[in-house]
């Protein structure tokens, strides 16, 4: 069994039910793991603090008013799952491959998230616009922002954590893409930071 540290969730008020359903939900990862590519293998050792708690390192940074959310390109559940759990609100996750959605649905049921799977390409979701999009390890900023715009209500944002080449992704996303942009780093890795954007629309 996989055990979460509950005295790192605490500073995200995780609830010790809370912590017991992530719990289930790293080691049902593991137990996939061995027949379907959710995270690499080297990563299995590190799942709490390379997956869980990048994801849940989010949470500061979420808007307050949003209700429900949609996750693109969920794969193993990150950062869909984990923030459906924390926050109670629902996620909607959207994942074209087929075995990975399997296996999401399968986490959901386990734990009992607030979340609804989508086994779908990104280009073919038609879901309610929503004031929340997240994205994790999927595609550079200017790709995720021709996803999420489509998606987003009036007044929306986008989360996304990013790696050392955000300073890049900013530069070329701003010549197809006007926003508003939040940055912070990481509290887990000094080369990554957490993006919010808002007011976004094309140049």
């Amino acid at each position: 069994m996989f055990h979460v540290k509950h005295s790192v969730l605490a500073r995200y008020n995780v609830s010790r039910e809370t912590e017991q359903k992530l719990d289930a939900y790293l080691g049902l990862i593991l137990s996939w793991n061995r027949t379907i590519n959710l995270v690499s293998k080297g990563d299995e050792p590190h799942l709490h603090e390379r997956h869980l708690l990048d994801s849940l390192s989010l949470i500061p940074h979420l808007p307050p008013t949003f209700e429900r959310a949609i996750d693109l390109g969920s794969g193993a559940g990150f950062p869909g799952i984990p923030l459906a759990l924390a926050t109670g609100r629902h996620f909607d996750l959207v994942e074209a491959d087929h075995r990975k959605a399997a296996f999401l649905r399968e986490a959901v049921r386990i734990t009992r998230s607030p979340v609804t799977v989508h086994a779908h390409r990104i280009e073919q979701t038609a879901l309610p616009r929503t004031r929340l999009v997240t994205a994790r390890a999927l595609a550079p900023l200017a790709t995720l922002l021709s996803w999420a715009a489509p998606l987003l209500a009036e007044g929306g944002h986008c989360v996304f954590p990013k790696g050392r080449s955000v300073g890049t992704e900013l530069t070329q996303a701003t010549q197809e893409w006007n926003m508003q942009v939040e940055q912070w780093p990481s509290p887990l890795r000094p080369d990554a930071f957490i993006l919010r954007l808002s007011e976004i629309s094309r140049v």
